[in-house]
């Protein structure tokens, strides 16, 4: 399990390998709000506790922030109302301007990169949806899409045959030119979307696109979330405040409380090795089924045993337990290669269902 705690000095052993194969990276990322905030970060070595900011009169929104985004992961940054996850999202981008740090993409740091470069980086490489859809009222779905086209100066024909194409792509063709008043909450976010994707981002920086939605349409999009990703493969940042939408959608998680970051790993690592009981609370009432996957439950293998069955590592309970109850003994578990590495019996399962032997 990866986990980095606010205040982490640890650098890579390796920077240049880790600039080519991480989408983005940010290194001692601050954002204090207050009065000579900078000059207290410089004073305390930007190594100021929550406690000193408070006494202060600071309010340190994002605290010594360090992470690494892998290319083409969905990495979700969770937390409570007011942890700080908007703030960061914004900081990597420099929507909003951090206080101290690093934020590294492309190999270039944004935070050093000057308004021209940054801009042109936003209008080309980067796609941001955000909870309000934003749209623009006297557009119809076909303008708003272009829009971000037509800022960067391609001509109408090219513009309105990509909108076309994305507009197909998130489900609503037929709808070009509708205006977003005529739209249901689902189908102006999946116009957001759309206009998002017309600059071919590099990354995807998503925040609480679906919290104002209705629940059953809030699932709704994120399986069209997963189906873009399948298709598209995007570097994907998604904020929310929702755990079970987290371990829908994330390949790893960040949780923050308070401006840092206190821990990162896979819903399966938060849930089974929660850092502190903070991360507890959060993973508390989450089935563990729907997170716990055989590799986590399986025995190593038993040399005597020949399997009928087989299952891959990454099979989750809730998928398999139906499937494992008429088994007379344990199955196989293979990895990527379809090699055997391990087992799982028909009580492990069990187990996992009704939440025995599992850390509260």
């Amino acid at each position: 399990m990866v986990s980095l705690k606010s205040g982490s000095t640890s650098e890579p052993t390796d920077a240049s390998a880790q600039m080519n194969t991480a989408a983005m990276i940010c290194k001692g990322v601050w954002k204090v709000f207050g009065p000579n905030a900078e000059r207290f970060l410089a004073e305390h070595d930007s190594k100021a506790s929550y406690e000193e900011l408070i006494a202060a009169g600071l309010i340190g929104a994002v605290r010594d922030v360090n992470l690494e985004i892998r290319q083409g992961e969905i990495f979700v940054i969770m937390g409570l109302s007011g942890s700080g996850k908007s703030t960061l999202v914004r900081c990597m981008s420099r929507l909003i301007e951090p206080t101290a740090g690093e934020v590294f993409f492309e190999g270039q740091d944004l935070l050093k990169m000057p308004e021209k470069d940054l801009i042109e980086i936003r209008r080309h490489k980067m796609g941001m949806v955000f909870q309000h859809f934003a749209l623009l009222p006297h557009l119809t779905v076909l303008g708003n899409v272009a829009f971000p086209l037509e800022v960067q100066g391609i001509d109408r024909a090219t513009r309105e045959q990509t909108a076309c194409e994305l507009i197909e792509l998130v489900g609503l063709k037929g709808r070009e030119d509708y205006y977003p008043r005529e739209l249901s909450g689902g189908q102006q976010q999946r116009v957001g979307i759309a206009r998002s994707l017309a600059v071919k981002p590099e990354i995807w920086l998503l925040d609480e696109p679906f919290s104002a939605l209705d629940p059953l349409i809030r699932r709704e999009m994120q399986d069209e979330l997963m189906r873009l990703q399948n298709m598209l493969h995007k570097t994907i940042v998604f904020i929310t405040h929702d755990f079970y939408e987290s371990i829908r959608l994330a390949d790893r998680i960040a949780i923050m409380n308070n401006g840092g970051i206190i821990q990162i790993g896979t819903p399966e690592d938060l849930v089974t090795n929660p850092a502190t009981d903070h991360v507890a609370d959060f993973t508390r009432d989450i089935p563990r089924p729907k997170v716990l996957s055989a590799r986590s439950v399986m025995a190593p293998v038993d040399d005597r045993l020949t399997f009928t069955s087989s299952v891959p590592a990454e099979t989750k309970i809730e998928v398999l337990a139906a499937d494992i109850v008429d088994q007379k003994g344990p199955i196989g578990v293979t990895d990527g290669e379809g090699k055997i590495i391990g087992q799982i019996t028909p009580e492990a399962v069990f187990d996992v269902l009704l939440h025995r032997g599992t850390k509260e």
